[in-house]
């Protein structure tokens, strides 16, 4: 018999806060030998009509009396009771019962889901359908131990007021607009989603910030699953060292090297480069590769950037017949901003416009590439257009499409300097916003037509768009 499954037995019957805590998930078919889940039914269904913990004499005279068990099965499960009841006040630590309870639970639940998707896969099992394989997998990779109950009005009404007061940890653009349409910078928790079409700024905007980020002493993880990690270091090698990108090939050593050392002593946060291929990777190997560089290299990223959305894989589900594209994106949305919530930490990603929104002067949330439901569940997301009036000034414009922080409507619309050369943006002077039709954020998007959609505007100043 498992040694940790007895434990969890004991605890069961002995710990009243323990047992309240994780008896909601636990289920009868996790523990591996007969007569554990022989005990463990007969605690639950104790629990469950009494409302409180069984003594070890009861649980013996229901055994005693049982009619639907075998006498080996009473008598095991008897043996079994007197071993935990002698061991009762052996101590055992709470806090880390309960981790290794919950993980107990969701190993138990992993397998027990791979095992009876196989049983479906070879018709062995008449009762479900090959449909449910992904839902019996999801809520598999879904347990968890929640210990929170909910929000007393009432009784948390002093930490409610720490929580209007508290300064929330935030990681700061080096771009003033940024910092103040999000009131400071990203918060931890949360998926930021940037909008843009092939080749208009997407990556750009990412290492870019990316380069901010460790300038500024945040150690940062940048997951690329488009382009190889000497690609993006080669980006922000432009960016940090202020040499155009096309000039690192022909750099002598003696100066980059001089370059670098300055760049060293200045630089206080930490950049952690991993590159995937193209849709091969989910939340699945980006959690393994956290905990790897928290054991191996003591690296706890503070913001992770993710280039990009749409090419990453869900660990949910798989693409196919049966996941239509808008299920398939949203569920890896999901999964990035569970991803940001479980290491507290905020996630930068991007996603294509769709076809039309290529061309599309004024893109709205209807432009996002195959889901709706992936703004649903960002938090903070914008369109980065790009024009041929924009390129010869050297700007980029950028159009917030949601905004959890704050007013989407303040500064609505507004441009950003963008050298392409050194990969870098930066603020635009205020005379450069003067131009913008709703950059004083008065003017309202234009309301759907009857067929759903936005009316297309194209005028002189946004011919040749780029979004």
């Amino acid at each position: 018999m498992n040694r940790l499954e007895q434990t969890i037995l004991k605890n069961l019957i002995y710990n009243e806060k323990f047992c309240r805590k994780v008896l909601p998930f636990i289920k009868k078919e996790y523990f591996s030998d007969d007569v554990e889940r022989l005990i463990f039914k007969e605690v639950n269904d104790f629990v469950t009509q009494y409302k409180t913990l069984p003594t070890h004499e009861a649980l013996v005279i229901n055994f005693t009396e049982s009619d639907k068990l075998t006498e080996t099965q009473v008598r095991g499960s008897i043996d079994l009771l007197n071993d935990i009841h002698q061991n009762k006040d052996d101590p055992t630590e709470e806090q880390w019962l309960t981790d290794q309870t919950e993980k107990f639970c969701q190993d138990k639940a992993i397998y027990n889901a791979i095992m009876e998707s196989v049983s479906i896969m070879d018709d062995k099992n008449s009762k479900k359908s090959k449909g449910e394989i992904p839902k019996l997998l999801s809520d598999a990779l879904g347990v968890s131990f929640d210990a929170n109950v909910g929000h007393d009005y009432i009784g948390d009404a002093d930490s409610r007021y720490d929580f209007y007061h508290k300064v929330e940890s935030r990681v700061k653009f080096d771009l003033d607009i940024f910092n103040k349409i999000t009131k400071g910078g990203v918060p931890n928790k949360t998926l930021n989603i940037c909008l843009a079409g092939t080749g208009v700024g997407k990556s750009l905007f990412m290492c870019h910030v990316a380069a901010s980020c460790i300038v500024n002493g945040h150690d940062v993880l940048y997951i690329t699953l488009e382009m190889a990690e000497e690609r993006i270091a080669e980006r922000i090698d432009a960016n940090l060292l202020n040499i155009n990108i096309q000039e690192l090939n022909t750099i002598s050593k003696a100066d980059y090297d001089r370059k670098f050392s300055v760049l060293k002593n200045k630089t206080q946060g930490k950049l952690i480069i991993k590159e995937y291929p193209t849709a091969a990777a989910s939340t699945l190997h980006f959690r393994a590769l956290l905990q790897e560089l928290h054991l191996k290299k003591n690296f706890k990223p503070e913001i992770i950037f993710v280039d990009y959305l749409n090419i990453c894989s869900s660990a949910r589900m798989k693409p196919g017949n049966s996941v239509n594209s808008y299920t398939y994106i949203k569920a890896i949305a999901e999964e990035l901003r569970g991803l940001a919530v479980e290491f507290n930490v905020p996630i930068i990603s991007a996603t294509q416009t769709t076809r039309s929104g290529f061309t599309n002067s004024d893109p709205g949330l209807e432009d996002t590439s195959e889901s709706f439901g992936l703004p649903a569940t960002a938090d903070f997301m914008f369109a980065l257009i790009s024009t041929e009036e924009l390129e010869q000034l050297g700007q980029i414009m950028v159009k917030q499409l949601k905004n959890r922080y704050s007013d989407p409507n303040t500064y609505k619309r507004f441009v950003i300097g963008v050298d392409r050369g050194k990969m870098r943006l930066f603020d635009t002077e205020q005379s450069a916003q003067t131009n913008i039709a709703d950059s004083g954020q008065d003017i309202p998007d234009r309301p759907l037509n009857t067929f759903g959609s936005r009316e297309r505007s194209y005028n002189s100043k946004f011919d040749g768009v780029r979004v």
